[in-house]
């Protein structure tokens, strides 16, 4: 696994990335992620279960995401990759540049790679074109692309130009055993809304901004809880002082995975004002929770919960308003399903076991593809135009250099094998109030190969 975005931030991919490595290596696979250093955690980290993490010296620019590079990452990920006898690279996001690098190294190398995309973009506006562009050239090295919906699908086949027989759809999952409904938490006066998310332009915060002071004024009873951080979190304050609802409007701040569970529990409906979603994992986590869900109707949303379990609505403030005011009236209709029957579902149609299998389908279909010939990726390259395929067949050109450099400079036999590292899942999972915490077992795994050494003697 490769990205930009895992642990210790936090977020949809992050959690992604860590609940389907730890699910292949409990099925016997094994996994280990790249990505690059944070202030408090580099070098190789071992996590929960054996996720052994490479975390590069690499320089973070914008957003958790490192200076896009190229050539300068190629030793380092090239030494990882036979280190580890690496058979399939699995890489995340396109906003992520080490994703995107590892991929072409990979394929330089002579290793299978996979893509999945979790994120949905435009056509029109120019960092659109630039970053679909990119996209495009990138994936060229790709042998199969994963989205987490079939709007997503649409949108990558589209934007990247791949045939879509070679994009699969696997969703996201939720570990339901955290994400319980507990109506007790529950304050039966009032009405909670909460909103989880980050608060950004795109996840439809100015919406949010427009619509609290018109729903507080109508319902006295109403409370919302707001939980995360960016930089739209100011606007919602000056929102919330402007019209003097300091008491009936929470900021939690940034929240960790493990505490969320206890923000939902606390609120009766969820809402969320996207304007672009591939898939949305917060309202699964919501419903599993025993939420309401209102959210806009955008991207692959609709895909993602029965209507039973969501009101959807279009991205302006007088449809949420709308949208919310039927949710509430269906509540007091008793027109609802009940917390654990939303549960149940969740759990029935989202286990990260199940994703494990799909996604294990994907790399097994891979191994039946025959190695692609330098011929045959010079003929992919010119595929996208004259003039980018040009500049895409100089920089392969380079890339393949560099690959015959370091394998005389540095060749295979010398690089010394990492010994594998067996699970040690359920040992040294810390459980605190029902959670199982991702545990760095550095000092762990210290410790266990101190007292076989004193055994043995």
């Amino acid at each position: 696994m490769a990205s930009d975005f895992f642990y210790p931030n936090t977020g949809g991919v992050e959690n992604h990335i860590y609940q389907l490595s730890h699910c292949l290596i409990t099925a016997g696979h094994k996994v280990i992620v790249i990505t690059h250093a944070y202030d408090d955690r580099n070098g190789v980290r071992v996590l929960s279960n054996g996720v052994k993490v490479y975390y590069l010296p690499l320089l973070v620019v914008y957003n958790g995401c490192t200076l896009p590079t190229l050539f300068a990452s190629f030793s380092i990920i090239r030494n990882i990759l036979i280190r580890e006898r690496i058979d399939i690279v699995h890489t995340h996001s396109a906003f992520s540049a080490l994703a995107i690098e590892t991929l072409i190294h990979a394929n330089v190398i002579g290793i299978k790679t996979v893509f999945t995309d979790h994120s949905l973009f435009g056509f029109a506006d120019l960092s659109a074109i630039i970053t679909n562009k990119l996209l495009q050239i990138s994936l060229l090295a790709s042998n199969r692309v994963i989205c987490v919906s079939h709007t997503g699908k649409e949108n990558t086949a589209l934007r990247a130009g791949v045939a879509p027989d070679k994009i699969f759809v696997i969703s996201n999952a939720v570990n339901s055993d955290i994400f319980t409904p507990d109506p007790s938490q529950r304050d039966e006066s009032k009405i909670t809304v909460i909103v989880i998310s980050r608060l950004v332009y795109r996840k439809g915060m100015d919406l949010l901004a427009a619509l609290i002071p018109i729903l507080c004024s109508k319902y006295s009873n109403l409370r919302f809880i707001i939980s995360g951080d960016g930089p739209k979190r100011i606007a919602l304050e000056e929102v919330v002082e402007q019209n003097q609802l300091q008491e009936r409007v929470t900021f939690l701040g940034a929240v960790k995975h493990e505490e969320v569970r206890d923000v939902l529990v606390k609120g009766d409906i969820f809402l969320n004002c996207s304007l672009t979603e591939a898939f949305c994992m917060a309202i699964v986590e919501a419903a599993s929770c025993g939420l309401q869900v209102v959210s806009t109707n955008v991207g692959g949303i609709p895909e993602v919960l029965p209507k039973e379990l969501i009101w959807l609505t279009e991205p302006t403030v007088e449809a949420l308003e709308d949208g919310f005011d039927a949710a509430l009236e269906d509540r007091k209709c008793g027109k609802v399903v009940s917390p654990f029957e939303a549960h149940n579902w969740i759990k029935q149609y989202y286990q990260w076991n199940d994703i494990a299998k799909r996604t294990v389908a994907v790399y097994d279909d891979i191994k039946k593809d025959p190695k692609c010939s330098v011929r045959q990726h010079v003929r992919k390259i010119f595929k996208i135009g004259i003039v980018f395929g040009f500049v895409v067949l100089v920089l392969y050109v380079i890339e393949m250099m560099l690959n015959l450099f370091f394998s005389w400079y540095q060749p295979s036999k010398n690089i010394d094998i990492a010994p594998d590292i067996p699970a040690v899942a359920n040992r040294h999972l810390e459980k605190r109030n029902g959670y199982s915490k991702i545990v760095d077992l550095n000092e762990s795994h210290r410790l266990l190969r101190k007292r076989i050494c004193n055994s043995s003697l």
